[in-house]
């Protein structure tokens, strides 16, 4: 069985993050996004509220497995026997910053990472432009599926 993992933070899921999972379906048996906890990082959302919207989003979709992990990835692709990280890209400067992590994966573990780039309608949209939209009350709602709503 082949089974990949999407990890990131998801603060929140967006539209291109979406789009990423439905495809990698396609490619693996099991997709496991794994939300990453940085008890350093200062989050929007909740772990819970950011692991249920992605439950929600995929609630039809019995390839995609939502899960929590600390620490580095590897290790969490080690630990649930996992060989792929999925990963998209957007744009040049994705491809560099996820070059030099995939690198130094492979160098920590036998891991693969596999690389899509993200759709043309869906290439702008990034968590923290959805942060910005939803703190200036803007309508964050065409960057995200329909499972993320602010209360």
């Amino acid at each position: 069985m082949k089974k990949a993992i999407f990890p990131g933070s998801f603060d929140p899921i967006t539209l291109g993050h979406y789009d990423i999972i439905k495809r990698g379906v396609t490619l693996f048996d099991e997709v496991i996004v794994a939300i990453g906890v940085n008890s350093d990082k200062k989050y929007m959302f909740t772990l819970e509220e950011r692991k249920a919207f992605i439950e929600k989003s995929f609630a039809d979709e019995p390839k995609v497995k939502v899960v929590t992990y600390e620490g580095l990835t590897v290790d969490f692709c080690n630990k649930i026997d996992v060989e792929f990280i999925l990963r998209g890209l957007r744009n040049p400067a994705d491809f560099e910053f996820e070059k030099a992590i995939a690198h130094a994966n492979r160098t920590l573990a036998t891991i693969e990472t596999v690389f899509l780039l993200t759709s043309a309608k869906t290439s702008f949209i990034s968590s923290s432009i959805v942060r910005d939209v939803i703190k200036n009350n803007g309508d964050y709602t065409k960057f995200v599926p329909d499972s993320v709503r602010v209360k």
